[in-house]
């Protein structure tokens, strides 16, 4: 072979080399999809799995779902703004984390508003109260597509609360709503707005003494290296929403559209299920871990009812929006 034709077939192979480098796979998606979340290994990060399954699914593989948890897109705050400006594509979070897009989020953090579990879960699935959700988040350039209950927001601290006077003198993360802040004024220590992605370490660094968070996230995030005793109370149930970004949202043709909507929907009570019969293992997961799960005495839960029931008319009363929701969620929860 001349050396011409040597260089020739050597080019063709570089090019075509170099064409299976730079073209994409015959089957790769049209759009990608990033979804976050700040948990990991429990019902927002298993909303997300269910929900890439039905996306691929309905859409034929035009839309492939990246699942990003434990804030890997960044805290909180930032996976938020991420949604609205297009940057991130969904996410799934506490709703108390949006009540920097609107404050009438924050009623779901009332203490004392659900009765228990199911009764928090029938609540916001509740069509009345979802649709009121959905349309807090929509001005803020974010498309809600589906709510559920993660069940009781528990507390846990270094120094154990063992009984309701406990309590005083703590300084123990909350997520930031006001709601929040004025129950634990109300039982003596100090609410300390904080991502979860930023807990571990300032319980390690001290800054805080303890955290509220679902029995999930003690388990999942092993804070048994620094706190041992989980105490359940059931004052208060942790809310989410799902949401998707309404700029890309508008990127995409009419049909896929409606798929991504129409996901969040099609799995909300596959995903509420699933919490379920998770949170009935959680306590053996901590205790495995070395943990124990503690209850206050009825009279301590008594006590606190009284100190709490007041918190979220106090919170509302001058917020005429607020209260409004507030009520609205109120009579939704006695119904159901």
């Amino acid at each position: 072979m001349s050396v011409t034709k040597i260089f020739r077939a050597g080019a063709l192979g570089a090019a075509a080399a170099l064409a299976c480098l730079i073209a994409p796979p015959a089957n790769a998606a049209d759009f990608v999809m990033k979804v976050g979340t700040a948990t990991i290994n429990e019902t927002q990060h298993q909303f997300i799995k269910f929900y890439k399954d039905e996306v691929e699914r309905a859409s034929g593989g035009r839309i492939e779902v990246q699942i990003y948890p434990a804030s890997q897109l960044g805290p909180i705050p930032r996976e938020i703004e991420g949604v609205q400006l297009g940057n991130i594509q969904g996410y799934v979070g506490p709703v108390d984390f949006f009540v920097g897009v609107d404050p009438r989020f924050g009623v779901f953090s009332t203490p004392m508003l659900f009765r228990d579990e199911a009764n928090a879960a029938a609540t916001v699935h509740d069509p009345t109260v979802k649709k009121a959700m959905f349309e807090l988040a929509a001005p803020k350039r974010m498309v809600g597509i589906a709510t559920e209950d993660l069940g009781a927001s528990n507390y846990g601290a270094k120094n154990a609360i063992l009984k309701l006077a406990d309590f005083q003198g703590k300084k123990l993360r909350i997520n930031g709503t006001e709601m929040e802040r004025q129950k634990m004024a109300k039982l003596g220590a100090t609410g300390i707005g904080m991502p979860l992605s930023e807990v571990v370490p300032a319980l390690d660094q001290g800054t805080i003494d303890g955290t509220i968070s679902g029995l999930s996230v003690f388990v999942a995030f092993k804070m048994n290296d620094l706190l041992k005793v989980v105490t359940v109370t059931n004052d208060t149930f942790i809310i989410s929403i799902a949401v998707v970004s309404k700029p890309w949202l508008d990127t995409l043709p009419a049909d896929l559209q409606k798929i991504v909507i129409d996901s969040g929907a099609a799995i909300e009570a596959k995903t509420q299920q699933w919490e379920t019969d998770f949170t009935k293992k959680l306590e053996g997961d901590w205790t495995a871990l070395g943990g124990t799960v503690h209850r206050l005495s009825a009279e301590d839960l008594k006590q606190m009812k009284t100190l709490l029931d007041p918190v979220g008319d106090a919170v509302t009363k001058d917020q005429p929006a607020v209260h409004e929701m507030l009520q609205m969620v109120r009579a939704a929860a006695a119904k159901n």
